[in-house]
C-alpha cells in the first residue's frame, strides 16, 4: 500500500473525521484500525448509554430496551461507517500500527482482515488518534471475579439480579441508573467524598438523591480494598469493612489514553503510562519536527489528548485537518461541555467553582423557582454560574434536560459576551431558561457599580411601571453567593490491558489486548 500522504492511527471519532475531511480535499490518506470504525461512542458509549436510559424513562421491558439498542448500534456492525470512509477517499486497513521510525508505519493484520505480511507504510503527517482504555484500581482477588468494563455493561443482553456500579463518575451514574430502572439491585460505589468528583458537589449531592430514589445503593469515601468469589457470585469488601454481595461488578473507574505499544519512542516521544499526549494549540504532538525534516509532523486528537469527550475529539479532528491542509487553526478549550444524561441531567462547561481560582463570582438559582419547575418535578434542580468580572467563564446545571437549556451558557463563554448582555437576554415562557435569566441579572448587578449604589439606596431592578418588582424580590431570597472546592478523582494503575471492541463480540476472561484503536 506504501506512500501516503497522511496516515491516522485510530478510527474513532476523531481518527475517522480527520481521515475524511482530508481525503475529500485530495490527500493520500490510509486508516488504521483494529476494532470498530467509529469507535466507542456509537457502539459501546454514547448511543448505547443515551438508548436505554431513554427506554427506561418510558417504561419499556428490558428485552424490548435491548432490541432498541441493537438498532441504535447497528449491532455492532461498522460496514457502514468503513464504506463511507472509502467513498471519501480514504484507504482502510484493518490492524494495528506501530511506528518504526520517522515517516514510517509498519501494520499488523488485525482480526478478519485477509492473512498476509505486515504492511509499510510512509506518512507527510501522522495523526494519533487511538482513544483511551478502561482504569481499574488494584483490588486484590480482582482478577477472580465476574466484571464488566462499562462497554460490556453496554452490549450484554444480560440484565445482572445484583450489579456493583464501581466508580461514582459519569459512567458510572449512567450505568447504575440503566440497571437500577430495568430492576437490577444496584450497588454504587465511589472512593471519594460525593458523586461526580470532578463537579461542584452540589451537582452529586442532588444526583444521588435521584438514584438513591430509583433504587440504588450508594457508598461513598471509602475505596474498594479486596474481591472474593463466592458460590452466589461475589463479595467486595470495602476499606471500611463493609462487605457487599453481588453477581457482577461493573468497573467504571476511569480511563487512561491508548499509547502502549505504539512505538513513540522512535520519534522521540516519551509519555508516561497513564499521562495524555502534550500537545500544541494547534494539535500538534509538542516536540516532534515540521514537515520536510525527515520525521514528517504528528498530530494528536481525541481522548489520547486526555480530553474525553465525542463532541470535542470531532472539534479537535476539525483543528487538525484544517491544520494539515495549510489552515493555521487552534483550539479553544474554554467552552468544552461535560454531560451526564441520567435523569436529572447534568451538564457543565468551563472553570466550575470558586476554588477554581480566586477571584470568582458565583451565582446560584433553583430551577424550582421558575415556572416550569413548578409544574411536577420533584427535585427540578439547580444552577450555578461563575464569572471573572464582566464575563462568564463557567456552569454547572442539575435538571431536566440541562444540556438543551444551558448550550447558549457554553456560546456565551466560547463568544465572551458581558454579562450585562447576557442579563439582557428575553427567554421563552414558561421554561428553565428564566433560571438562566435571573442569574444573569444577579451577576450584572455583582459587577455593576452603578446598580450596587441604587441598592445601597433600597432600589431593584424596576419594571414598566416603575416599581420593585416580586419576581425580583424573589430573586434576591433565592439566589446567593456560594464557594465550592471540588478534589480531582484520583487514578491509579490498570492491573491488566483491556480491549472493549473485541469484548463486544466474544465473551472475556480477564485478560485483555491493548492494540484496539479507538
Amino acid at each position: 500500500m506504501g506512500a501516503f500522504e497522511v496516515v491516522v492511527l485510530g478510527g474513532g471519532t476523531a481518527g475517522a473525521h480527520v481521515a475524511r475531511a482530508v481525503a475529500r480535499s485530495g490527500r493520500s490518506v490510509a486508516l488504521v484500525e483494529a476494532g470498530l470504525i467509529g469507535g466507542a461512542s456509537p457502539y459501546l458509549a454514547c448511543l448505547p448509554s443515551n438508548s436505554l436510559l431513554l427506554s427506561a424513562a418510558r417504561g419499556e421491558a428490558w428485552e424490548d430496551a435491548v432490541a432498541r439498542r441493537a438498532d441504535v448500534t447497528s449491532g455492532l456492525d461498522d460496514s457502514v461507517a468503513a464504506l463511507q470512509l472509502i467513498e471519501a477517499g480514504v484507504t482502510v486497513i484493518r490492524g494495528t500500527g506501530q511506528i518504526t521510525g520517522p515517516g514510517t508505519v509498519q501494520v499488523a493484520p488485525g482480526p478478519g482482515a485477509a492473512a498476509g505480511d505486515n504492511v509499510s507504510l510512509t506518512y507527510s503527517d501522522l495523526v494519533i488518534a487511538t482513544g483511551c482504555e478502561p482504569v481499574a484500581p488494584p483490588i486484590e482477588g480482582l482478577s477472580d471475579i465476574p466484571t464488566w468494563t462499562t462497554a460490556e455493561g453496554l452490549c450484554s443482553p444480560d440484565l445482572p439480579r445484583r450489579l456493583i456500579v464501581l466508580g461514582g463518575g459519569p459512567a458510572g451514574c449512567e450505568l447504575a441508573q440503566i440497571y437500577a430502572a430495568f430492576g437490577s439491585q444496584v450497588t454504587l460505589v465511589e472512593a471519594e467524598p460525593g458523586l461526580l468528583p470532578g463537579e461542584p458537589s452540589f451537582a452529586g449531592e442532588i444526583l444521588a438523591r435521584a438514584l438513591r430514589r430509583a433504587g440504588a445503593e450508594i457508598y461513598l469515601g471509602s475505596p474498594a480494598a479486596k474481591a472474593e468469589r463466592t458460590p452466589d457470585g461475589l463479595t467486595l469488601a470495602l476499606e471500611d469493612g463493609t462487605r457487599i454481595d453481588a453477581d457482577r461488578l461493573l468497573l467504571a473507574c476511569g480511563r487512561r489514553p491508548r499509547l502502549a505499544a505504539l512505538g513513540l519512542d522512535a520519534l522521540g516521544i516519551t509519555v508516561a503510562p497513564g499521562l495524555a499526549l502534550p500537545t500544541t494549540a494547534s494539535c500538534r504532538v509538542s516536540g516532534t519536527g515540521h514537515a520536510g525534516n525527515g520525521s514528517g509532523r504528528v498530530w494528536a486528537a481525541g481522548d489520547v489528548t486526555g480530553i474525553t469527550h465525542t463532541h470535542a475529539s470531532h472539534y479537535q479532528a476539525d483543528v487538525v485537518a484544517a491544520n494539515i491542509l495549510g489552515e493555521r487553526r487552534e483550539a479553544d478549550y474554554s467552552a468544552i461541555p461535560r454531560c451526564v444524561y441520567t435523569s436529572p441531567s447534568v451538564y457543565a462547561v468551563g472553570e466550575v467553582g470558586e476554588g477554581s481560582r480566586p477571584g470568582l463570582v458565583t451565582i446560584r438559582a433553583d430551577l424550582g423557582d421558575t415556572a416550569r419547575g413548578r409544574l411536577g418535578h420533584d427535585e427540578p434542580g439547580r444552577l450555578e454560574l461563575y464569572a471573572d468580572g464582566e464575563l462568564l467563564v463557567g456552569a454547572v446545571a442539575v435538571g431536566p434536560d440541562a444540556a438543551g437549556w444551558m448550550a447558549e451558557v457554553t456560546l456565551a463563554i466560547r463568544a465572551r459576551i458581558p454579562v450585562t448582555v447576557l442579563a439582557d437576554v428575553v427567554h421563552a415562557f414558561p421554561t428553565y431558561g428564566e433560571a438562566l435569566e435571573s442569574a444573569f441579572r444577579e451577576l450584572a448587578r455583582a459587577g455593576s457599580t452603578e446598580t450596587a449604589d441604587h441598592e445601597e439606596k433600597g432600589f431593584g431592578l424596576l419594571s414598566e411601571l416603575n416599581m420593585e418588582t416580586p419576581e425580583d424580590d424573589a430573586i434576591e431570597q433565592h439566589t446567593e453567593v456560594v464557594a465550592d472546592e471540588t478534589a480531582p478523582l484520583a487514578r491509579h494503575e490498570v492491573p491488566f490491558d483491556v480491549d472493549e471492541a473485541d469484548a463486544a463480540e466474544q465473551e472475556r476472561a480477564v485478560g485483555y489486548d491493548d492494540d484496539d484503536y479507538r
